[in-house]
């Protein structure tokens, strides 16, 4: 309990900057996390674009908490989130049957022989998400917010307010949710932009989020590169894992 009073103030100070771009120092928990001797190799690969101890510091995300990775695929954030929140924290690993199919063997061996065992498996559509009412510190949905709005063949469609309610009534006053993803170019139409790119307008992305009831604490630029001109599909060889991205972080008020 003394460490979930401990968290439960952060947001407050989020709120404080509300809306501001700024850096925060490594705390030794993230530090610890991303640096552990048993991560997978391919995952170390990845850490030089995708920067997870800033992308975790800057979401405040700590031990205790109790945490869902919304369609985690092959659980990259899972194992990180898991370390960083400890034994007193757990963290829910959600992929709904495409992103299980697209994965793969990376989602079973990411839990075998209960490597993480602080970490739940779960396969769900996201329309049939159900959570018991605050019981969330922070959700972290990195690199999907886009595919709310995919179209195609084998994906059920997305409902995005009724994801939004659900996540709201799931999250406790005070929780996080952290947005990682793809920028599309300003104005541009999100089935569109998230059928054809995997990229989503910022601004968009923002105002849905806001809309749902959750207000916007600080956003940053740790991701960003001004060299994407954003029309180029994201798996495109000549982007791929190089986009620009654009990082929120929203409090659940």
């Amino acid at each position: 309990m003394q460490s979930r009073r401990r968290i439960s103030i952060l947001p407050l100070l989020f709120l404080l900057l509300a809306g501001s771009t700024f850096a925060i120092a490594q705390s030794p928990s993230v530090a610890t996390a991303v640096d552990h001797g048993d991560r997978p190799a391919a995952d170390r690969t990845d850490d030089a674009a995708r920067l997870p101890a800033e992308v975790l510091d800057f979401f405040g995300i700590a031990p205790g908490m109790r945490v869902l990775d919304l369609l985690a695929g092959g659980g990259y954030y899972t194992e990180i989130l898991a370390r960083v929140v400890s034994k007193e924290g757990s963290v829910i690993f959600h992929n709904n049957a495409a992103y299980l199919n697209f994965a793969g063997e990376a989602i079973p061996a990411r839990t075998a022989d209960g490597r993480l065992p602080n970490v739940e498996p779960i396969t769900s559509e996201v329309n049939d998400l159900s959570f018991s009412e605050g019981e969330l510190d922070a959700v972290v949905f990195v690199l999907g917010f886009h595919d709310i709005w995919f179209k195609g063949d084998g994906w059920t469609k997305i409902d995005p307010t009724k994801l939004l309610a659900t996540l709201h009534r799931a999250m406790r006053p005070g929780a996080i949710l952290g947005i990682v993803d793809h920028s599309a170019p300003a104005g541009a139409e999100p089935w569109d932009a998230g059928t054809r790119l995997h990229r989503i307008d910022e601004a968009h992305a923002r105002k849905t989020i806001e809309a749902a009831g959750f207000t916007l604490a600080a956003s940053s630029d740790i991701l960003r590169n001004p060299d994407d001109d954003r029309s180029i599909l994201v798996f495109d060889p000549t982007i791929r894992r190089k986009t620009d991205r654009f990082v929120l972080k929203f409090v659940r008020p």
